[in-house]
């Protein structure tokens, strides 16, 4: 997280992130049909705390910036971001754009 923030801003540095993690989820919810839903539900418990984590530290980059509103949680961010990688990919990929509005809405307005 910290080489992304080095390089980027917050806002585009959780951007990167977040379609890095829509392409895992993908990738994860395609395997998840293979898998018991016991498998299934610990594979979630596990990856919770590690990306609630990342989302954190994103956040509060932006936050001690002034880019990202103070009110903006990482659980609500990871709410709305769920629909991420549930949308179409193809023949247009609608998470750039989709994850774009949600990013907007994490500006502060000045």
């Amino acid at each position: 997280m910290s080489d992304l923030l080095a390089r980027m801003s917050p806002l585009e540095a959780l951007r990167h992130w977040t379609l890095d993690l829509v392409e895992a989820m993908r990738r994860k919810h395609g395997l998840g049909d293979a898998l018991t839903p016991a498998v299934h539900q610990a594979i979630n418990e596990q990856s919770y705390g590690p990306v609630i984590a990342a989302i954190t530290q994103l956040l509060d980059a932006g936050k001690k910036d002034g880019s990202i509103r103070d009110d903006a949680t990482p659980e609500d961010f990871l709410q709305l971001t769920g629909a991420l990688w549930r949308a179409a990919s193809s023949p247009v990929d609608r998470a750039p754009h989709m994850l774009a509005l949600i990013l907007d809405g994490l500006r502060t307005h000045r």
